[in-house]
């Protein structure tokens, strides 16, 4: 009879504290909620960072993710029996799968080239735990009440949803405006791992305690532990784990590196030769760089520009070039990335003379398209286009007919537009797709391209209005150069009988022909 009382008390006492308990589960509804989308956001971003991302790959990761919630509602229905020890579990494991995903992710890029298979397993896995919680909470939730009719279970999976909604929210939120550039991708992952294991404790050891067996609470204690170790570990060892790491991805010592809101930034160095990459793409070698500036700023400069346009060409060494002209007043540079001009005027200062800190340029931080959709400015007598190649989406609509559109429009009576346009030999598509765009905007065009051994042969298009194509020349008192003179530009403009020109369909917001040209790698 004593005991009997006993269990009559801790159940009221369960009842009393019913209300109480959901709300706050709800709230761990929410933290969970925000997790899994925060390890579907960091996967979707080391898929851009690592391998150029892409729609296809991206719809795949967003539709396997998808997927495995289903499979994970499905897998959780022998669970529901035990909901409370089941969730906890689940809870633990996604925070450790979770927060290891990304460290193991760049870890198997950076040794084997590829990490298909664990973007693969960790979606997979991710998308299957998170998929089981729904029906777990909801089995909680319901947990003891009495009015389990249709009306009241609605009301509890309305609850349910809003707290999963929110909590993608704050996810969604959180991670790029602050894991992703305070953290980075390995710690912010990380650093959910460990909400997860907050979440897990809230629910273990506050809102189930009453249910939970005292053994099954000290192993769900160790388990967490366990856990948090692990986690806590990979938060102190993420900066070597990663410089090890990224170093196998390099031939020479990295002596630079930084992860903006945008991009990876690397430099290396060996000897007299430095060189910067972006999200892994060689940007120049200080060794050959001459060339490929020489080649891409001059033969715009032919008709003595005031004021020149530089879009891109964030490291400085475009404007070091047109600063020697002494008919240029004004150079406004436009870079999306402060940290890429941060860098221009510290460790690459050497290399661009101090450019960008000269008071004849004004560096504007902004999107180029963006820029000059809204640009007060009077015209440019020169524009200079310097942008990473376009192997994404995001890079693909600065190289379509809207953008060259809005640059031409920029352009003064006889100015001329010049375009850095990859490689005639290695990705002829592209290139020849990029002279095709620049024709389609009403530009008259002349390609050209020369040999930067650093990037094997490179091309470029000069463009103005009208309809007579630009004559390549190099202004009249064009400075002393390294190697570009009037000979080999005029022998820049012929092309192999191996690599003729191309007429291809230009490249549009709509239609991003460009990236796929990128995506088909490099011909033979």
């Amino acid at each position: 009879m004593v005991a009997a009382d006993r269990d009559v008390k801790v159940a009221e006492r369960s009842t009393m504290l019913g209300s109480r308990a959901r709300v706050l589960l709800l709230a761990a509804v929410a933290a969970c909620a925000a997790c899994g989308l925060i390890y579907e956001l960091a996967l979707l971003t080391l898929s851009v960072s690592l391998t150029g991302g892409g729609i296809t790959q991206t719809s795949l990761i967003v539709a396997g993710f998808v997927a495995a919630l289903g499979i994970g509602a499905l897998a959780a229905k022998p669970l529901l029996g035990h909901a409370d020890i089941s969730f906890v579990t689940v809870e633990i494991l996604l925070g450790l799968i979770g927060g290891f995903s990304a460290v193991t992710l760049y870890v198997t890029f950076t040794f084997f080239g590829s990490s298909a298979a664990v973007l693969v397993a960790a979606t997979a896995l991710i998308g299957i735990l998170v998929g089981a919680e729904v029906p777990l909470l909801m089995t909680l939730l319901q947990s003891g009440r009495s009015d389990n009719d249709a009306q009241s279970t609605g009301k509890v999976l309305a609850n349910l949803n809003a707290a999963d909604y929110l909590g993608a929210l704050i996810g969604g939120l959180l991670w790029p405006f602050v894991l992703l550039p305070w953290a980075g991708m390995i710690r912010g992952a990380a650093l959910t791992g460990m909400i997860n294991l907050v979440a897990a404790a809230v629910v273990a050891l506050i809102l189930l305690r009453w249910q939970l067996s005292l053994r099954a609470r000290l192993i769900a204690v160790v388990a967490m532990l366990l856990a948090a170790s692990l986690i806590g570990w990979l938060l102190i060892a993420a900066s070597d784990i990663e410089t090890t790491s990224r170093q196998r991805l390099y031939t020479d010592p990295v002596v630079a590196a930084e992860r903006s809101v945008y991009q990876e930034i690397v430099v290396t160095e060996r000897g007299n030769d430095v060189r910067l990459f972006l999200d892994g793409d060689l940007q120049f070698s200080s060794v050959d760089e001459h060339r490929y500036t020489e080649s891409l700023v001059y033969p715009a400069l032919v008709n003595d520009p005031r004021r020149v346009l530089i879009l891109g060409g964030g490291d400085g060494l475009a404007a070091r070039e047109v600063l020697r002209m002494n008919s240029v007043e004004q150079i406004v540079q436009v870079e999306l990335d402060p940290a890429v001009i941060e860098l221009a005027n510290t460790r690459l200062r050497d290399l661009n003379a101090g450019a960008l800190e000269d008071p004849r340029v004004d560096v504007v931080l902004d999107d180029a398209f963006r820029w000059l959709r809204e640009r007060p400015d009077p015209g440019f007598d020169a524009v200079i286009v310097d942008l990473p190649d376009p192997d994404t989406p995001a890079l693909g609509r600065l190289y379509s007919m809207e953008f060259y559109g809005l640059a031409a429009a920029a352009m003064n009576p006889g100015g001329l537009m010049v375009v850095q346009s990859g490689s005639p030999y290695s990705t002829p598509d592209a290139y020849w797709r990029t002279v095709s765009t620049v024709s389609a905007v009403g530009l008259s065009v002349s390609p050209y391209h020369v040999f930067v051994p650093s990037f094997g042969d490179w091309g470029y298009v000069l463009a103005q209005r009208g309809s007579t194509p630009p004559e390549l020349r190099l202004p009249a008192d064009v400075p002393n150069l390294r190697f570009l003179d009037e000979p080999t530009l005029a022998s820049a403009s012929v092309f192999p009988r191996d690599r003729p020109r191309r007429e291809l369909e230009p490249s549009t917001l709509d239609r991003p022909r460009i990236v796929d040209d990128m995506r088909k790698g490099y011909e033979r």
